[in-house]
């Protein structure tokens, strides 16, 4: 259940079609208790009475980037640039990182499916970016943010 304050993410879809994820605060619950009321970054005109099972906190490892483009694996210059994009979905999302440590242009994760493309710390436990096709053989790519454990050099 959330509370008044708490930082939230709605996936949903935008006036032209396209995948949106917004960001936002919790203002307070609804009477059903099915639902609150979301104060959205940047909308002036108030409170979205959202349900509450399109909600999602935000963490560090469910602020995700879903990218079309099998190459922006393939190719290691826009590997890198996986990192930044990632970076700026996080500021976004209101989160605090710190000490991002690129891997140069990647290393190949431990399941052959995706490249982990940095280090970083947030709220004091250690986290690494990965980018891996979210369906083998896609051209979807997800990059996040996942516990050191998933990845090895």
């Amino acid at each position: 259940m959330f509370q008044p304050g708490d930082r939230v993410r709605w996936e949903t879809t935008g006036d032209d079609g396209l995948p949106l994820v917004r960001y936002g605060f919790v203002g307070g619950c609804n009477g059903d208790g099915n639902r609150v009321c979301v104060m959205f970054d940047g909308q002036l005109k108030g409170d979205t009475v959202i349900d509450l099972d399109q909600l999602a906190p935000v963490m560090i490892t469910n602020v995700e980037l879903h990218l079309h483009g099998a190459d922006l694996l393939d190719d290691p210059s826009l590997r890198q640039g996986l990192v930044s994009l990632w970076s700026a979905e996080a500021d976004q999302a209101g989160l605090e990182v710190r000490s991002i440590h690129l891997l140069g242009t990647g290393v190949r994760d431990s399941f052959g499916d995706g490249f982990a493309l940095a280090e970083l710390m947030s709220g004091g436990r250690q986290y690494v970016l990965r980018a891996v096709h979210e369906v083998k053989g896609e051209e979807m790519v997800c990059v996040r943010a996942d516990l050191p454990k998933r990845w090895e050099r």
